[in-house]
């Protein structure tokens, strides 16, 4: 099995909250200065101090640089937004404002220009023409495409895991999700655009409303993608007069998989944390003694594949089919994210229409 190399994937962007209105970044999480407010106050926006976001908008360098990825990627468009605040942002961009989970740190600023005969990329800001109209909502004052629309397009440009994450997010209630699959399903569904539908029409065929965060749905595309049995969702046992439920369970071995990480133990809060663990343990102990074989991994191991995979060997889980490699060498490729070190800004060119 060749193994993804993860240079996409920033194992702290577990910590990102669970649900869509916690996700959801409706102004920047760090203060932003222009330049003439640094100049007022008596500060050098040449100093290594600060950074400068976009022309104009700088941040605190030490604490930018210390957030996670998809915050880092929130400052940026909020910088964008400080300087257009009329733009209307789509893809990426949009998510943020609707709390879509993101991976990484994306590397362009995303605007839908409906009155643009062509899309445009300067620096890290791509302007989006499209023969197709996407419905323009405002979310805390910001404009941006629509919910289904945002994720209907990224469904088509991002990498299959994450896009299925994406859709499972907005229809999953225990996410804060309250679109239906049909809605996704009926949104462009008439687009001129042919680009990535068949990307789409595989996160549409196996989005699932059951998923409960964003690890377990990458884990589940990397599961089937890998050959294993399919796994049946939240699958619910009752031992010992516990209700105990389950990320993964696999009927033909008994087996249970279990994706850690996205908040499940509130490691903010030590007590909590401690508390969850423990809790934790005994379920599992529980799970084991009535005869259920344990598989657990995170995030991180989903996506490097081999780590995840060999858990589930070790409990027991059978391959069914071989392995979708097309569909696996997709984790390694993220070439709509910044590298881990920041490349330096790129000239105007041509940007795809969406």
């Amino acid at each position: 099995m060749e193994t993804a190399s993860g240079a996409g994937w920033l194992g702290h962007d577990e910590a990102m909250p669970l649900l869509l209105a916690d996700r959801a970044c409706l102004a920047s999480p760090l203060r932003l200065h222009t330049y003439d407010e640094l100049r007022m106050s008596g500060a050098d926006p040449s100093s290594r101090e600060w950074r400068r976001i976009r022309k104009g908008v700088y941040v605190e360098r030490g604490p930018f640089e210390r957030l996670q990825p998809w915050i880092r990627y929130a400052v940026r468009v909020h910088a964008l937004l400080k300087a257009r605040p009329d733009a209307v942002l789509c893809l990426e961009s949009a998510a943020v404002v609707h709390g879509v989970p993101l991976f990484g740190e994306t590397k362009d600023v995303h605007i839908y220009d409906p009155n643009r005969a062509k899309s445009w990329r300067h620096d890290d800001v791509s302007i989006h023409a499209s023969a197709d109209e996407r419905v323009i909502v405002e979310v805390g004052g910001i404009r941006v495409t629509s919910l289904a629309d945002t994720v209907s397009d990224l469904a088509r440009v991002v990498a299959p895991a994450q896009a299925l994450a994406m859709a499972d997010a907005v229809i999953s209630p225990a996410q804060g999700g309250m679109l239906r699959l049909d809605e996704l399903r009926r949104c462009g569904a008439d687009q001129q655009n042919r680009r990535g539908l068949i990307r789409r029409h595989w996160v549409w065929r196996n989005a699932d409303a059951r998923s409960e965060s964003p690890g377990e749905s990458v884990s589940r595309a990397v599961i089937l993608w890998s050959g294993f049995e399919p796994p049946v969702l939240q699958h619910a046992f009752c031992y010992e007069g516990q209700n105990d439920r389950t990320d993964f369970y696999f009927p033909s071995c008994r087996a249970v998989g279990e994706s850690d990480g996205w908040g499940k133990y509130d490691l903010d809060d030590a007590a909590a944390a401690e508390r969850h663990l423990r809790d934790e343990k005994i379920r599992e102990d529980r799970l084991r003694r009535n005869g259920h074989p344990m598989a657990r991994w995170t995030l991180g191991e989903a996506w490097k594949i081999d780590p995840m995979c060999l858990a589930l060997v070790q409990a027991g889980v059978r391959r069914v089919e071989p392995a979708n490699l097309p569909f696996l060498s997709t984790l390694r490729r993220t070439p709509r994210q910044l590298p881990a070190h920041r490349r330096s800004p790129e000239r105007a060119t041509p940007a795809p229409s969406i």
